[in-house]
């Protein structure tokens, strides 16, 4: 102490004496580390806060770039499928034209327009006539209507091109100037904005209208450059061109834009454009089209037109009925290979003789093991199928032939089995339709007797009810009680054509008709009301026929074309145009297969297609 008290100054006492270093205490301590730890939570969570924003904006920004790629998937879909239609109708009116021949690659070539007419085919290079150049000003003009139609006015182009410059990051100035093209989609649309010259870019930028011109065309080219991956070769330097004059002919640039030369090889332009086309240049790519029936086999053996076919409910097995008063039993498992087509040809296995007239209808029963057929001789013969896999040349069997039905007067038009009884309808152009038992002995059980003709008839399979429908010529259409023989439903058909063919939907209560007016009818069973009804051929409907699952409807006419439709909004699926006409008869009949991927269609050609 006494040391201690030596080395103070003389005056002070050492509780006077001020502290030389911080004087450190638990409490002081652990408060700094609390005022520490609040301002380290503070940070942080004003650092969450930014992150937390900055993500917003990201999931905003990635949402508007999604919308904006949805919005041109659904018009490149548009286009397509436009362009696609437009390909089909020019295709079929091709064909039509010629009487319903098949047509070959150049038939089927696009007509090449001339060039002054209003073309967005693929334009040559910056050395044409001016013709193409108008012609491109014009579809221009045409695409700023368009989109002033839709509600897409300058302000709003401008905006929208503002965000789509915004999200992918695009720059006019940052343009290829060294004469090459850019190598990204982001470079193409730079170089949409003007990259003639770097300091007329300077300029022009100065120009707030200029800019929203740029803007405007850039943003309408972005939702089209996608239309076709490889532009053609001369169409750049004709696109820039034409991008430079759109933008010199704007008040207040031609005084400020120095002359200079263009150089083909070094602008990028508007290739892309060369897709959206008229002339059936643009193919599309077959995975974005849906799946299609073609033309596998192809049955030639009949010398006159076919009339009704009917497919085995369980095998590969066709059974035609023709003109020439045979019918013939196809497997379509044996196969020979075409000439110069990629079809198959098919030897029919059978042959079976017995009418003296044209066969006109066909059924089978659900067995497979026997069929009818009804003819122009007013007999209905029934037959034993032979074996699928029978030799062709094997010698002829008597037994094929098993009875005769006789009772009708004249030709008999339609068939129709029962899909769980021994039943068969027959309607005739004698005014009757009647009813068969075809037991192991068939005999007539009912005879409806009618002052109209009928002309199809089918039992009514959504139930399993004694009641069938039967279509006339004079196009009524009326259920009828089997039991009773009286009408149970007469159907609302005034005004319509002679019914060709009906077919009773198999699990919901509407039977659907064809008609000789081009119309295909849907009728309600229980009420006898129309629910729906649409022209579906150019000619008439001759036969129709619906998929084991009621999901699609086929459809045949004189016009050289099946259709396949699908019943639940009623809209055209496929067109397929496969026989010529003759004697102003086309198409038959068509048919699904019971179990198979296959439908068949038979023509007045005498030949027989079946599709898979």
């Amino acid at each position: 102490m006494e040391d201690e008290a030596k080395q103070l100054p003389p005056g002070l006492t050492q509780e006077e004496c001020p502290q030389s270093r911080p004087q450190y205490s638990i409490p002081g301590i652990l408060h700094f580390i609390q005022h520490e730890w609040g301002r380290f939570e503070l940070e942080r969570a004003q650092w969450e806060v930014e992150r937390t924003e900055l993500q917003t904006r990201i999931a905003f920004l990635q949402g508007e770039r999604k919308g904006q790629e949805c919005l041109k998937n659904d018009l490149v879909r548009r286009i397509k499928m436009l362009e696609y239609a437009l390909r089909q109708e020019r295709a079929k009116y091709e064909k039509l034209r010629k009487g319903g021949t098949e047509a070959t690659e150049e038939e089927e070539k696009p007509p090449q327009f001339e060039a002054d007419e209003m073309n967005f085919g693929v334009f040559q290079g910056p050395g044409n006539a001016p013709g193409p150049v108008l012609t491109w000003k014009q579809g221009r003009e045409l695409l700023r209507q368009y989109l002033q139609e839709i509600g897409f006015t300058d302000t709003m182009i401008d905006v929208r091109s503002t965000r789509i410059q915004t999200l992918l990051g695009l720059q006019t100035s940052h343009s290829s100037t060294d004469g090459h093209p850019a190598a990204t989609p982001a470079a193409a649309v730079g170089a949409v904005n003007g990259k003639a010259n770097l300091d007329t870019q300077k300029r022009v930028a100065k120009k707030e209208r200029v800019d929203v011109l740029r803007d405007a065309e850039a943003s309408v080219l972005a939702t089209f450059d996608f239309l076709a991956a490889e532009g053609a070769p001369g169409s750049d330097g004709a696109d820039e061109e034409d991008e430079d004059d759109v933008v010199m002919g704007t008040p207040g640039v031609d005084e400020m834009q120095p002359p200079c030369t263009q150089d083909p090889e070094g602008t990028l332009g508007l290739g892309e454009l060369a897709g959206l086309t008229v002339n059936n240049e643009f193919e599309p790519q077959s995975k974005d089209l849906p799946k299609k029936w073609n033309a596998k086999y192809t049955l030639r053996s009949h010398f006159d037109g076919v009339r009704a076919l009917v497919f085995h409910p369980v095998e590969a097995v066709l059974l035609t009925g023709s003109e020439d008063n045979t019918l013939k039993l196809w497997n379509l498992k044996k196969t020979v290979p075409a000439k110069k087509t990629a079809a198959l040809d098919v030897e029919p296995l059978y042959t079976f003789r017995g009418h003296t007239g044209p066969v006109l209808s066909l059924v089978m029963n659900p067995s497979g093991e026997r069929c009818y057929s009804g003819s122009l001789d007013s007999t209905i013969c029934v037959w034993n199928l032979p074996n699928c896999n029978v030799d062709p040349y094997d010698s002829y069997d008597p037994g094929v032939l098993a009875h005769t039905l006789t009772g009708h007067t004249d030709a008999v038009w339609g068939l129709a089995m029962h899909a769980s009884r021994p039943q068969l309808l027959s309607c005739s152009a004698d005014s009757t339709v009647r009813l068969w038992s075809v037991g192991d002995q068939p005999a007539l059980s009912e005879t409806f007797k009618f002052d109209a003709v009928p002309t199809t008839v089918d039992f009514i399979r959504s139930t399993n009810s004694h009641q069938a429908v039967v279509g006339y010529s004079n196009s009524d259409l009326v259920a009828l009680d089997l039991e009773t023989g009286k009408p149970v439903t007469r159907y609302e058909t005034t005004g319509c054509g002679q019914i060709n063919r009906l077919v009773s939907h198999p699990t919901l209560g509407i039977t659907v008709t064809g008609h000789e007016d081009r119309c295909i009818r849907f009728f309600d069973d229980a009420t006898g009301k129309q629910i729906h009804s649409m022209v579906a051929h150019l000619d008439a409907v001759t036969s129709i026929s619906i998929d084991p699952h009621g999901l699609y409807l086929l459809s045949a006419s004189h016009d050289c074309s099946i259709r396949l439709w699908h019943l639940d909004n009623k809209t055209c699926v496929q067109e397929v145009t496969s026989h010529r006409k003759k004697f102003d008869e086309a198409v038959n009949d068509v048919a699904f297969h019971p179990c198979k991927p296959y439908i068949a269609s038979a023509g007045a050609d005498s030949i027989v297609k079946v599709f898979v």
